[in-house]
C-alpha cells in the first residue's frame, strides 16, 4: 500500500529531483565521513599497539628514564640486546620521550580520558545530546517563524498607516514645543515628545539586544541565571545574532513587494477592504497578530499575505542554516557539559576526529532534513493555491 508521501511524489517531478539531490548529498557526505572515521580508527589502533610497547619500558620499576644516568644505562642495555641497530634504539628513545611528554602535557592524558573512539557507548551518548540539540533547534525555528511573520505584518500595517518613526515624532514634538500654534498646550506637546524619546531609546536597546552576538549575551547573563537550562538556550537562540529581525525583515520586504502588484488594485476594485486601521470593521484586527492561522477574511491583505508567505517558505532554508550555526556558537561559548556542540569542541581538543566527524554529520543531517521538509511543505502550498 502506497504512503501519502509516495503518492504525492509520483505526480511531482521537480520535488522528486530536489529530494534525490538531498539524499545523494547525504550519502556522499556520509561516505566521506565514513572513510575519515575508518582511517582515524586504523591509525588509532596502530598508535595503541605502539604505545603499549613503549609503555612497557616506562613501567620498568628499576629504571627512571628522566634520570640521565639511567638513560645512559638503558641505551647501553639496548645496544647489548639489539647490537648493530643504533638507529632503531635511537628511534625508540625518541618515541619514549615523546610519550612521556604527551602524558605530561597532552589534555587527553591529563584528563584521564582514554582513546575510546566511536564505540557503541559513545554513539548512544552523542545521540542523547543530539536529541536535546534537535529539540532546541526545532522550537527556536518554529518560534522565529511565528514571530517573524507577526513582526513583518505589524511593520507593514504601520507603513500603510503612514505612521512616522519615533525619532520623527520626537523632532516634530520639539518643533511644536518651541513654536506652539493654535491651542496646543506646551505640557501636552512636551509629554508627547518625551514619550517619543523613551520609545526611540527602548526600540534602540531592543534592536541592540536582538543584534548582539549570542556569546556576548550568554556571558553577560551567565552569573545571574542558569545558562544550562533548555529554556535559556531557546531564548538565546531566538533573540541573539539578529536571526529574528533578519527573518522578519525578509518577510516584510516580500509583503511590500506584493502590495505593489496589479492584482491588489484588482481586488480593491472588486470591493475587498483595503483599510489598514486597527480594529475597525473594514480594517485589521489586532488579535490577528497572535492568531496561529491569519485569515484576514474579506480584506485585500489576505492575498498579499498568502503570496508573500508562499515566497517566504523557501527562504527559511537559509535562515535555518544560519540558526544552526548560531546554536553551535552558543553551546560552545557557554561551555556546558552534556551539550552536543561543547562535546564537539572537546573531542576536537582530544583529537578524537572520528567522534567529531560523527557529530558534524549529525548537524549536517539536521540541515538537510530541514531543507527536505521545507521543500515538501512549499510544494504542498504550491498545489494548495494552484501555482
Amino acid at each position: 500500500m502506497s504512503s501519502p508521501l509516495s503518492i504525492f511524489l509520483r505526480g511531482n517531478e521537480s520535488l522528486r529531483k530536489k529530494l534525490i539531490i538531498h539524499v545523494v548529498s547525504l550519502l556522499v557526505v556520509a561516505l566521506v565521513f565514513g572513510i575519515v572515521i575508518l582511517v582515524v580508527e586504523t591509525r588509532r589502533t596502530e598508535e595503541r599497539q605502539n604505545e603499549t610497547g613503549i609503555q612497557n619500558y616506562l613501567n620498568l620499576q628499576s629504571v627512571d628514564l628522566g634520570d640521565p644516568v639511567d638513560r645512559i644505562l638503558f641505551r647501553e642495555s639496548l645496544g647489548v640486546f639489539y647490537p648493530g641497530q643504533s638507529g632503531r634504539n635511537d628511534s625508540l628513545l625518541v618515541s619514549i620521550d615523546d610519550l612521556r611528554q604527551r602524558q605530561f602535557a597532552d589534555p587527553l592524558y591529563k584528563s584521564g580520558n582514554p582513546l575510546v573512539g566511536l564505540t557503541s557507548e559513545m554513539i548512544g551518548r552523542i545521540l542523547g545530546m543530539y536529541v536535546q540539540f534537535l529539540g532546541v533547534y526545532l522550537v527556536v525555528l518554529v518560534v522565529i517563524y511565528f514571530f517573524a511573520e507577526r513582526i513583518g505584518v505589524y511593520r507593514f500595517v504601520k507603513m500603510r498607516q503612514h505612521r512616522e518613526s519615533y525619532l520623527s515624532q520626537l523632532v516634530e514634538g520639539v518643533k511644536r514645543f518651541r513654536n506652539p500654534t493654535g491651542r496646543l498646550n506646551r505640557w501636552v506637546v512636551g509629554r508627547t515628545a518625551v514619550l517619543a524619546l523613551l520609545k526611540a531609546v527602548g526600540k534602540g536597546v531592543l534592536l541592540a539586544l536582538l543584534f548582539s552576538p549570542a556569546y556576548v549575551i550568554a556571558y553577560a547573563m551567565k552569573t545571574s541565571i542558569d545558562t544550562s537550562s533548555v529554556l535559556f538556550m531557546v531564548l538565546l537562540g531566538v533573540i541573539s545574532n539578529g536571526v529574528l529581525i533578519h527573518t522578519a525583515n525578509r518577510f516584510y520586504t516580500l509583503l511590500v513587494a506584493e502590495s505593489h502588484k496589479g492584482y491588489v488594485q484588482t481586488a480593491i476594485v472588486k470591493s475587498l477592504s483595503s483599510s489598514y486601521e486597527w480594529d475597525t470593521p473594514d480594517g485589521i484586527p489586532r488579535r490577528s497578530l497572535l492568531n496561529v492561522s491569519q485569515r484576514f477574511q474579506s480584506h485585500v491583505f489576505r492575498h498579499i499575505f498568502l503570496n508573500a508567505r508562499f515566497q517566504f517558505i523557501p527562504a527559511l532554508k537559509e535562515h535555518a542554516s544560519f540558526l544552526v550555526t548560531g546554536l553551535i556558537i552558543i553551546e560552545m561559548a557557554l561551555n556546558i557539559q552534556g551539550h552536543l556542540c561543547y562535546e564537539l569542541l572537546q573531542q576536537i581538543l582530544y583529537r578524537q576526529y572520528d567522534v567529531a566527524c560523527f557529530i558534524v554529520f549529525s548537524i549536517f543531517f539536521t540541515v538537510k532534513a530541514t531543507e527536505m521538509a521545507i521543500d515538501i511543505w512549499h510544494e504542498r502550498e504550491k498545489r494548495r493555491y494552484g501555482y
